[in-house]
């Protein structure tokens, strides 16, 4: 009787032990990914995937018209100045306007590329359990893992990027004209951001957006998955 009492115990604790395994390879195949695979394969597959997806995203906000001619993160005027932008327009400043909006959207563009490093950074970082929280989570999940991660450093890094930039093309100037003006309307009565602050905010709420759908394409689309590791995991 105690020998069966013993069995039945040891039988127990190795089920307990292994159940964190058998759990995280159950999400993998409910998620359709590296049914043969080991844990260790297919974490370096999902690392390989954010790294693919993170490249792309840079280089698509990084460049000339990467922010100015994408119309889900172009960087518009800030929304108190919006509505009185038809009466400025009308008084003139229309080129300014368009000016302004140009330089604002340059310094999001040149500042884009020094997010990479930090990217890879939190990459680097990732632990086994921030792995299974992405591969079980959403469609953005590993955006999410990135915003959480990286959002300080990259509003860090990305601020004297951006002033220097507005500096160099007069956006600064240009809007500090634009509140002058606004200001000598009558009755209006309006605080106005930071400008640096506000092209930092739009320049990552950007970035985040395209890694967004660059994470949907790597899960969603065959064709993303450019290297053998990302076809072999996330079949």
């Amino acid at each position: 009787m105690k020998f069966q009492r013993l069995f039945l115990l040891c039988i127990i604790l190795a089920v307990s032990a292994s159940s964190a395994t058998a759990q995280f390879r159950d999400i993998m195949e409910r998620l359709g990914l590296g049914k043969q695979l080991s844990e260790d394969k297919i974490i370096s597959g999902l690392k390989e995937a954010l790294s693919v997806g993170t490249d792309n995203a840079v280089k698509s906000t990084g460049r000339i018209d990467g922010y100015f001619l994408n119309e889900a993160i172009k960087i518009l005027m800030p929304e108190k100045l919006r509505t009185v932008e038809e009466g400025l327009r009308f008084a003139g400043y229309g080129s300014h306007l368009d000016e302004f909006v140009l330089g604002m959207n340059r310094a999001a563009e040149k500042a884009a590329p020094f997010a990479k490093d930090i990217f890879l950074d939190a990459i680097f970082e990732m632990s086994i359990e921030d792995a299974r929280n992405i591969l079980s989570g959403g469609d953005t999940a590993a955006t999410s893992y990135f915003r959480d991660k990286t959002e300080d450093k990259l509003s860090e890094a990305f601020h004297p990027i951006v002033e220097k930039a507005m500096e160099e093309v007069g956006v600064s100037r240009q809007y500090n004209q634009l509140i002058g003006s606004v200001r000598n309307i009558p009755f209006l009565n309006q605080t106005f951001p930071d400008i640096d602050d506000y092209v930092v905010s739009e320049a990552l709420d950007g970035l985040f957006y395209v890694l967004g759908e660059e994470e949907r394409k790597i899960r969603q689309d065959p064709a993303a998955r450019i290297t053998r590791l990302l076809q072999e995991v996330f079949k």
